[in-house]
């Protein structure tokens, strides 16, 4: 620890330099000196705002006044031993946005003031050599106004942040709750230095524009460690940047949590009970497979299994589980990886998706030999899944001997619990409701978005899953072992059997999300069957 940190302050301070005060829960008055000791950056990611300096120390209010990094770093930048002060996480916030309201966009306007701004300026990007773009790079503003793009994104909850390069501009988008949000738009001309200060965060060759190029960079926000994945692509303008945010902490692996009914949730208790058999989650890119297995993982997790995942890539740590990253690069498949776990006496395995031949065939027979497999597939519905393994070329007796259950699902916007309100269903959704569907909203009334500031004005915080669960029945392993059509398996599922729609219109009907989010997330389903 820093000698300046006030470890050993005397007085009335404990042996972490923390004041011995009660607990500040309403706003403080803050010294304008003391204020501009720490930029606005610092503020962010620390959760601290110093309020004043006295008798030589800074005495600063911390939302964590256990973080003893946090408070060195305060303590080195001001050049004074600090006296830390614990205050409420609304404390904090309000006191971030009255003294350091500063946003990406306005350190982007900072950065531009008083020069002019020219259309070509990055027309010819071939033009600067990679030790500009260092250069350009490792401005202090120019820092600080990256890193407020990316804390911003962790703060606003967002799972994506996208760069995109155009001709006359540098668009700066937030996926949030699965909804591309438009960010203030940096200047053109900042272009390059941005992309290449993401690329240095992220180990990334900057002198390399023309191939595209995956990094990663870990930081901590609150307290907490964020992963972010980045990945590069060369576009005519310039290189096209998305950072995947993998914040572990703001996501729970909890599948009641994830939005599975009751019912569903047995099923899947059922699924885990197992002692072998292959258990498959389906859907598209981004409807959450992974972190349901994820959620699936946890709650079987004992000891006394060993646990082994091949993932590309590890998305999450788990803990008590073995987990392998693919790298193709260095011949480590889904298929080659899982003949080498094979050898590893597992009792449980996870295949981050079965995506040929070879990776279906010994996932099968893994199954067959007394292990637990839970993978992923690309298909529209649960019932689907067993004609793509069959295209895949895996014996029908052989599936239908190893094959569990299959979870489909699709992720729609959650309203917000706090301001949710009672609306008229919309006439244009009246008639896309089968006559067993008009029962769920008795008085032709469901639930629509409000308006608060929990949830930014939007109505909507967070997304919940629409799920099928198929448990396989014996009358599906002889519809299997027969080739049945997904049609013709469908008739076979059991008339309790509840598809994703109408999985979907029930949370509606409770107010978990809306109807036209599930009209949108499920259309596909519907129109194949």
């Amino acid at each position: 620890m820093s000698p300046l940190s006030g470890v050993n302050g005397g007085g009335a301070h404990d042996t972490n330099g923390i004041r011995r005060v009660s607990l500040i829960e309403q706003r403080p008055d803050v010294e304008e000196r003391a204020v501009r000791t720490i930029n606005a950056e610092q503020a962010i990611r620390l959760r601290a705002v110093p309020m004043r300096i006295d008798a030589g120390r800074l005495h600063v209010a911390m939302l964590d006044t256990l973080d003893d990094a946090a408070a060195d770093e305060i303590s080195v930048f001001a050049s004074l031993p600090v006296t830390r002060h614990a205050a409420t996480e609304t404390v904090i916030r309000d006191l971030l946005r009255e003294h350091y309201g500063t946003t990406a966009a306005e350190i982007a306007q900072r950065l531009t003031k008083g020069e002019q701004q020219a259309d070509d300026l990055v027309a010819n990007l071939e033009a600067i050599d990679a030790e500009e773009l260092h250069r350009m790079a490792e401005q202090p503003t120019l820092i600080n106004l990256v890193n407020l793009i990316i804390l911003e994104a962790v703060r606003g909850r967002a799972s994506d942040v996208h760069v995109e390069p155009f001709e006359k501009q540098l668009s700066v988008k937030y996926r949030v709750d699965g909804v591309l949000v438009q960010q203030s738009s940096p200047p053109k001309k900042l272009q390059p230095a941005i992309t290449s200060r993401i690329k240095i965060m992220a180990g990334m060759n900057i002198a390399e524009r023309y191939v595209p190029q995956d990094g990663h960079i870990t930081l901590r926000f609150e307290g907490r460690k964020v992963d972010i994945r980045v990945s590069t692509v060369p576009t005519i303008y310039g290189e096209s940047v998305v950072m995947r945010i993998l914040d572990k902490e703001s996501v729970r692996l909890d599948l009641a949590h994830l939005g599975m009914r009751e019912p569903d949730q047995q099923a899947m208790q059922r699924l885990i009970d197992l002692p072998h058999g292959m258990v498959l989650v389906t859907g598209p890119t981004g409807s959450g497979k992974t972190t349901t297995l994820y959620a699936a993982l946890s709650k079987l997790y004992d000891p006394s299994l060993k646990i082994i995942t091949i993932e590309d890539p590890v998305e999450y740590e788990l803990g008590g589980v073995n987990q392998i990253p693919v790298n193709p690069k260095r011949g480590l498949t889904f298929a080659s990886g899982l003949r080498a776990i094979l050898r590893q006496d597992p009792d449980v395995i996870m295949v981050g998706e079965i995506r040929d031949k070879e990776t279906a065939d010994i996932g099968v027979r893994s199954a067959l030999t007394g292990h637990l497999l839970f993978s992923t597939l690309h298909t529209n519905d649960a019932v689907s899944a067993v004609g793509r393994l069959l295209d895949m070329d895996v014996e029908p007796f052989l599936l239908a001997s190893v094959l569990e259950g299959v979870i489909a699902q699709r992720l729609g916007r959650r309203l917000c619990q706090s301001c949710k309100k009672r609306v008229p269903l919309p006439e244009a959704v009246r008639h896309r409701l089968a006559a067993s569907e008009h029962g769920l909203f008795p008085g032709g009334e469901a639930w629509g978005p409000g308006g608060c500031e929990k949830c930014d004005n939007t109505g909507q915080r967070g997304r919940v899953g629409y799920y099928e669960v198929l448990e396989i029945n014996p009358a599906l392993r002889a519809g299997i072992t027969q080739r049945l059509s997904a049609p013709d398996l469908m008739k076979m599922t059991g008339s309790t059997y509840c598809t994703m729609r109408r999985d979907g219109l029930i949370k509606a009907s409770t107010g978990f999300t809306t109807v036209d989010e599930v009209m949108r997330a499920t259309q596909d389903v519907e129109e194949a069957r």
